[in-house]
């Protein structure tokens, strides 16, 4: 009998036993089976989450961010306790003694599936599972990734600790609201950083993972307080908060951004513009997409964030002061359905959904309500209550009608306004006292444009401006628009003749001229159609003189012209047609203002740059743009008032002599050429631009240590109008944005370089006059010492040089100073008529005539 019942457990043994070790088996193969070809979890040691770049003005304050997913990596160092212990509580409460998986957790949570009849599903994954399905496995539920999650999680937990696996998690999760992380969560939520989080609102952060796309703050307000109070109990029974505290914070009302309660950081930033958009454009082609994006960059921005709103509305008045003189209205082409106007709630909701630019100073979207006799009733975004646009305000304006035709010009609103039309509107108010008048309609103009300054020593760009408005168009005009920059090129065709022998005084002669070109015959001509005969260098430059620009290129030859376009990077490469000197090939307005620079700082190269410095996640500098060696700041002491001594390196592109002579004569064009609307308190040069039928207008201008230039023109190029001139339409631009600027950044007289000597010289003859000649015929040019000046007053012809007495020149009418058919006194005191029309004899042909 004994024999039978230990022959009879000794067989239940064996079978336990064979079923043991066939059930490891089992386990042992699966597990085997699938432990092959899984991903290294050891790649995590060196993982680098993808992280928020920030872009910060040159003053430290936040001005842009770029992601593809909105992270702000903390190291776990620097994560309150009590936010991993909101996390712990509600994911996993035996994180720190588990080895990867948590067997009591998977036992409690079949039990309950059992217990509901699959009614109540709770997950049993560990934090270091999440970990592994969210980076190495995908979301699918299923046995094999389960399997897979589980073998890797033990694997993770043998290479990292416990702490480097919760800043993995608590850096990568994604917790709703394009928020992955527990920073760039607080902040969506609560607008705040984690330091300063409150037990309710790390527990509601912790509610998130469960189900981020369910927990909507606000639509599933009641949903997420549940699971948010559940959290503060979990934490209550492990011991991280007391009783006294869970129960006052799970009393609390559900805060958050989304529900009005915090500010959004979001609209605190300003409206992303064409600055920042540059610089996304520019870091994504020099460190890549994926690192812009996902670096974590800071990015320290050249942008002086005030002048940039000058430089704004600088550039807008001008581009709506001229579309407004053309009395077209357009509007936003925007309208609201008739049935949702029914109710403020209603006309709000749809309003504030139209895609209208919002990003232009003291503009508002607005909707027409209803029309009366002659006024408008309109809601305005952001105000309360109705405003009303009176008929005077449309009287400007006409409509193009469904035919294409223009309307008459309108007399009452209705004549421009339908109800349901989105407008933009602006306040107006009394210049003087401030005072508010009425409500004024608005329009983006048709008509586009491009400003830009940097600094001439270091190229750091202030501002720029690409366009009117960056949310109704991102095209960026400064940078990207290829725009024909007409006779603001001319400076560097003088630039290559003053290296080539060349002096202000030269004489050019200003006669028709026909060039033999392969589409044929080209017969350029001045702006003004006439021809003023020999002329010096500088009144050709002053006046904007094409006829003396051309003659000057083809006797230097415009290969050496290209060669200097190319060496300012004007231009990759200038084709060497005798019509590129008048400034017929495309360029942009970025590469002009730079080039300038070169002019203002004395001749040395200068890279325009819209970063100071590039540091990467943990703040290594990986750019830096000024590259100068500081000599003695690695000096304890310096002298009282002593500044560091800066070494430079810098290219010279051109003579400092040439440089000082070409802004010299730019001065000139400033003081009494197309540029003489400029009104500034000090030194400034600069030159502008006309293209033909006024399809481009420049002008670009300089101080002592600030270059800025502005461009306007169609985006699909066509005349402006007769009446529209670099002097007319960029001048005022300039004017409006430099008032501001220098009273920060001052001027000073343009530095005189060694190596030269001043002469008084007869401006309209080009003759010597004594050190004591004055009058406003009187002009002190700059000459290299040594120079030979004995032929000033010579003529070019024939691509020579010819010498001609000064008092035999015949006089040439100077609209702006001279009269035909007047006596005037020549520079040596004889008397002498303008004749009516200049009589400058039989020349040579050569080509040039």
């Amino acid at each position: 009998m004994i024999r039978f019942v230990l022959s009879f457990f000794g067989a239940i043994f064996a079978w336990i036993v064979t079923g043991v070790l066939f059930l490891a088996l089992t386990i042992g193969g699966v597990l085997w089976m699938y432990s092959r070809d899984l991903p290294s979890h050891e790649q995590l040691a060196q993982y680098s989450p993808k992280t928020i770049s920030r872009v910060y003005s040159s003053e430290g304050m936040l001005i842009d961010e770029f992601a593809e997913e909105r992270r702000i990596f903390v190291p776990i160092d620097e994560i309150p306790d009590l936010v991993k212990q909101a996390f712990i509580s509600a994911e996993d409460k035996n994180f720190y003694h588990h080895h990867g998986f948590d067997p009591r957790g998977m036992a409690g949570a079949m039990v309950q599936a059992v217990k509901s009849r699959g009614g109540s599903v709770r997950g049993a994954s560990t934090i270091t599972q999440q970990v592994m399905k969210n980076f190495l496995l995908s979301s699918d539920r299923s046995i094999e990734r389960k399997i897979k999650e589980l073998i890797l999680a033990t694997r993770l937990e043998q290479t990292l600790s416990k702490d480097q696996i919760l800043e993995l998690y608590l850096n990568e999760i994604f917790l709703g609201q394009n928020s992955f992380g527990v920073a760039a969560a607080a902040q969506t939520y609560f607008n705040k950083s984690l330091a300063h989080l409150t037990p309710s609102e790390a527990a509601t952060l912790a509610s998130m993972p469960q189900a981020p796309g369910r927990y909507h703050p606000v639509r599933a307000k009641e949903r997420v307080t549940e699971r948010r109070d559940y959290v503060l109990r979990e934490m209550w029974q492990n011991g991280y908060i007391d009783e006294a505290t869970y129960k006052s914070e799970s009393a609390l009302p559900l805060k958050s951004v989304q529900n009005g309660d915090y500010p959004s950081f979001q609209k605190q930033l300003p409206p992303r513009g064409y600055f920042t958009d540059e610089i996304r454009r520019q870091l994504s082609r020099e460190f890549g997409q994926d690192e812009f994006f996902g670096g974590g960059l800071a990015i320290r921005a050249t942008i002086e964030p005030d002048l940039q709103k000058i430089a704004a509305r600088a550039l807008q008045r001008a581009l709506e002061r001229f579309d407004r003189g053309r009395g077209v209205w357009r509007g936003t082409r925007v309208t609201i359905p008739a049935e949702q106007l029914g109710s403020e709630e209603s006309w709000r909701e749809a309003l504030e959904a139209a895609k209208v630019p919002r990003d232009i100073e003291d503009w508002y979207p607005a909707v027409v309500l209803s029309l009366g006799q002659s006024d408008a009733e309109i809601g305005i975004e952001g105000e309360e209550g109705t405003a009303t646009i009176p008929a005077k305000d449309v009287q400007w304006a006409r409509k193009r009608q469904a035919n294409g035709r223009l309307g008459a010009k309108a007399k009452v609103a209705s004549d421009l306004l339908d109800v349901g039309d989105v407008v933009l509107v602006r306040r107006m108010v009394d210049d003087n006292s401030g005072d508010f008048i009425r409500w004024t309609l608005r329009q983006i103009p048709e008509i586009e444009g491009g400003f830009m300054a940097m600094n001439v020593n270091n190229g750091r760009v202030m501002a720029m401006q690409g366009g009117f408005s960056y949310q109704s168009s991102v095209f960026n005009r400064a940078t990207q628009a290829q725009r024909q920059p007409g006779s603001s090129f001319k400076p560097f065709v003088y630039a290559a003749a003053l290296d080539s022998g060349f002096t202000p005084a030269t004489i050019i002669v200003d006669e028709p001229i026909t060039v033999n070109t392969p589409e044929g015959l080209w017969t350029p001509k001045n702006s003004t159609g006439r021809f003023y005969g020999p002329t010096p260098m500088r009144t050709g430059i002053e006046q904007s003189r094409n006829l003396m620009t051309i003659r000057i290129a083809q006797d230097i030859g415009m290969n050496t012209v290209a060669k200097y376009a190319e060496k300012f990077g004007v231009y990759d490469r200038l084709s060497p047609f005798l019509a590129n000197s008048l400034g017929a090939q495309e360029t942009t307005l970025f590469k002009m203002v730079a080039a300038y620079a070169m002019f203002a700082n004395g001749g040395e190269r200068v890279e325009p740059t819209l970063v100071d410095r590039v540091q990467d996640r943990r703040g290594r500098t990986i750019y830096r743009h000024d590259q100068r060696e500081c000599l003695t700041c690695a000096q304890p002491n310096l002298p009282a008032g002593a500044a560091p001594a800066i070494a430079t390196n810098r290219e010279r592109v051109m003579d400092a002599i040439t440089a000082y002579q070409l802004t010299s004569m730019m001065e000139g064009v400033v003081k009494r050429g197309s540029g003489r609307g400029v009104a500034l308190p000090v030194p400034v040069a600069g030159k502008t631009g006309t293209t033909n039928d006024a399809k481009d207008v420049w002008f670009i201008g300089f101080t002592s240590n600030i270059v800025a230039g502005c461009y306007l023109g169609y985006d699909q190029p066509r005349s402006m109008g007769d009446s529209a001139y670099g002097g007319t339409l960029c001048v005022p631009v300039f004017n409006e944005f430099m008032k501001e600027v220098i009273k920060e950044y001052g001027g000073t007289e343009f530095r005189v370089p060694p190596g030269g000597h001043f002469v008084n010289i007869d401006r309209f003859s080009g003759a010597i006059l004594g050190p004591d000649a004055k009058g406003d015929n009187v002009i002190a040019e700059y000459f290299r010492d040594g120079q030979d000046i004995s032929g000033l007053g010579a003529a070019i012809v024939d691509g020579g040089f010819e010498r001609v007495d000064p008092n035999t020149l015949p006089l040439y009418h100077d609209s702006k100073s001279r009269d035909q058919g007047k006596a005037v006194t020549t520079s040596t005191g004889k008397k002498k008529v303008i004749p009516k029309k200049a009589d400058f004899g039989t020349l040579s042909s050569g080509g040039l005539y």
